[in-house]
């Protein structure tokens, strides 16, 4: 006996599928439309195409041949900071997640973008399931952000987002979700934001992006302990994964790579949250050196390596008695295992007698060193605090200490070097 072939529920004002029937269609809200229809045996939401046939139908191609067919092309957002963190710029096609603790600026930054993209490029569709079009027009104004190009979606449902990125055709520059957890599919159970759901949004998302050559912005939250929200499926299916951190109580944001199949993911950017929103800092370093006092002791300066772009960062140490049988190893920024070693090296070879007083080391500006170049900096600062000498103020220190006491060179000093001959 034949298989009946099966049924689901579709509108045909919107074509959005249903779970069931209902008399008002959740997507358009129009009543009376949702109908029964057979299903299409490649009727397959939770599937990602790559291309519009779907079906590799053409064969394979010869890799000296494909970037003739389609060449891999960039567009500058318009955001120096944020097309260095991407390499030069978005990639057509490429689907780009971008994370952060709540209230760091996510949704300011990526207006802006939008804003940018939209002045500059072509149209640009920002889709949000937080909040309404009312609250994204009121922040917009407040950050001196409306282009005429820049359409607002105010929508949870990913066959609605995509139906309305697909009606905007070739003028279409980018699409920004935001956020993924907040958009679900009705073709698929489960609230939204749970593993399965956001499986299949960005199963269609990225469909959408590979198939129409356009680039898609997903905003993620995060866990307590720093981690994208949902399953890690989501990090290794999209192409970059961009951290968005902070400190609420400070200004400074910083932009880094943790995924990029299209460039570097060692390069940073640097903002400042402003009342005007996210302002770019073209210099760091000075920056981060701005509040330095002069003559304190147990202040000490590196350089740091990020990407291309060399940073400026001071170190900071206090030593104070221990009122307790353990000193304490208190770290911010720095490695306290890697402080640990410094302490046993400076007390065995530099004669600075300090394992018994609670130590304190942190790098100003909310900034993160860990790698072996800043050991040198890091036992001056402590040095520094113990003796109560300061270092001079013009002095940069780079180094690797050994546990023989021995000070061995960085690699890459060249482009600190003309980085600061530049500066």
């Amino acid at each position: 006996m034949a298989k009946a072939p099966p049924i689901k529920h579709q509108c045909r004002e919107c074509e959005a599928i249903c779970q069931g029937w209902y008399g008002k269609c959740p997507s358009c809200h129009a009543w009376g439309t949702i109908e029964e229809v057979a299903a299409t045996p490649d009727a397959k939401p939770g599937r990602i195409t790559l291309s519009k046939s779907g079906s590799g139908a053409g064969g394979p191609t010869p890799l000296s041949l494909a970037d003739q067919l389609a060449p891999v092309a960039r567009v500058e957002c318009g955001i120096h900071e944020v097309d260095r963190v991407l390499g030069g710029g978005l990639v057509g096609g490429s689907v780009i997640l971008v994370g952060g603790p709540p209230g760091i600026g996510k949704s300011t930054l990526m207006l802006q973008v939008s804003a940018r993209l939209a002045r500059n490029v072509g149209t640009v569709l920002y889709a949000s399931g937080e909040e309404s079009i009312g609250q994204i027009s009121s922040r917009a104004r407040r950050l001196g952000t409306e282009p005429e190009r820049l359409l607002v979606l105010a929508d949870t449902h990913v066959e609605g987002i995509v139906r309305a990125a697909e009606k905007i055709g070739d003028a279409l520059a980018c699409v920004v979700v935001d956020s993924i957890q907040t958009v679900y599919s009705v073709a698929h159970d489960g609230l939204p934001g749970n593993a399965s759901q956001i499986r299949a949004v960005s199963a269609q998302l990225i469909g959408f992006a590979k198939s129409n050559n356009i680039p898609v912005i997903l905003v993620g939250h995060v866990t307590k302990d720093g981690q994208l929200a949902g399953p890690k499926l989501l990090e290794h299916m999209v192409d970059v994964v961009l951290s968005f951190e902070g400190d609420e109580e400070r200004a400074t944001r910083l932009l880094r790579a943790t995924k990029n199949r299209f460039g570097s993911t060692m390069e940073l950017g640097v903002f400042e949250m402003t009342g005007t929103g996210l302002s770019e800092v073209s210099n760091p370093s000075e920056a981060f050196l701005a509040e330095r006092p002069e003559g304190s002791p147990g202040s000490c300066v590196t350089a740091s390596l990020e990407g291309t772009r060399p940073l400026l960062l001071e170190v900071q140490a206090l030593l104070a008695k221990s009122c307790g049988g353990s000193p304490r190893r208190t770290c911010v920024g720095v490695d306290s295992t890697r402080l640990a070693m410094l302490m046993a090296v400076l007390d065995r070879h530099g004669e600075v007698f300090a394992l018994d007083q609670d130590v304190f080391v942190n790098v100003a500006g909310g900034m993160r060193l860990f790698e072996p170049a800043a050991d040198l900096a890091v036992l001056l600062a402590v040095a520094s605090s113990h003796l109560r000498k300061p270092l001079a103020r013009d002095c940069v220190v780079i180094g690797e200490v050994g546990l023989t006491g021995e000070i061995r060179q960085a690699t890459r000093l060249e482009p600190i070097g003309e980085g600061r001959a530049r500066g």
